[in-house]
């Protein structure tokens, strides 16, 4: 009985570090990070220079990026959107979901042109997939605009530990899974579940996904590898490709794009 015990300690004690060691790192870069912007009303929100020009590229476009959040909760996590340009469009429909005035009624889904590289207030975004070409992809595109619209959290916003703009993204990545959306494990939120499922698919469409309000749970799929989700914050390994996720850290080794 004590062997079991010790065990077990040592097993919480373990999987506590994990946690807690990437979380304090991600915290201390965040405020050694002199660059990081400090008002969100000059802060850049123009083109990083990703996209492909919309006026100079006919095919269908659909871009998935992530960037880290503004302020304090950059240390810890990033904001996903998804970016969608129609054949022969000359421009992008951004598709997120942002907390700012569902309070006051506004709608927390933003379906609207806009830049779909553009900095999230100061701060980079990575592509995290790209489809381009084909009709097929003008399909998947209505097929994105329409979850977009049936979102069930459409009038509510927590950021923690959900629904958010990452419990979106995932809940798009479920209804196209031809994206292959692997969803960086700082996106917190992406483990709430909508309607306060117990258990779907995982936001890359394939293998499951298990959770307890995000609160806690676990994900296994062929994109997403294996991943526990313990109060919004997700560790994992990844084989395909290989990588270490950390909570904070986000994504060691290989990237899902290479």
């Amino acid at each position: 009985m004590r062997l079991a015990g010790s065990w077990q300690l040592r097993l919480a004690l373990t999987l506590a570090l994990l946690f807690v060691v990437p979380v304090g790192v991600a915290v201390s870069q965040h405020l050694a990070d002199d660059a990081r912007p400090g008002d969100w009303r000059t802060a850049r929100r123009d083109s990083s220079g990703q996209a492909p020009d919309p006026l100079h590229t006919p095919e269908a476009v659909v871009q998935v990026y992530a960037a880290r959040a503004f302020g304090w909760r950059g240390a810890f996590g990033v904001h996903t959107w998804v970016a969608t340009k129609t054949a022969h469009a000359d421009h992008y429909i951004r598709l997120e979901v942002v907390g700012w005035g569902v309070q006051r009624g506004i709608d927390a889904v933003r379906m609207q042109r806009g830049e779909a590289d553009g900095y999230w207030y100061g701060n980079a975004p990575t592509l995290l997939r790209e489809v381009r070409g084909g009709t097929d992809v003008d399909a998947l595109i209505a097929r994105l605009h329409s979850a977009a619209r049936a979102y069930p959290h459409q009038h509510e916003y927590r950021l923690w530990p959900g629904p958010n703009s990452n419990t979106f993204i995932a809940y798009l990545g479920r209804a196209a899974p031809e994206l292959h959306l692997d969803l960086p494990p700082t996106a917190i939120g992406k483990d709430y579940l909508p309607e306060a499922a117990l258990l779907a698919s995982a936001p890359s469409g394939g293998g499951v996904q298990l959770s307890l309000a995000g609160l806690l749970g676990v994900t296994v799929a062929a994109e997403e590898g294996f991943e526990l989700n313990l109060l919004g914050l997700s560790l994992g390994i990844d084989l395909s490709p290989p990588a270490l996720k950390l909570p904070g850290v986000g994504r060691l080794g290989m990237s899902g794009n290479d």
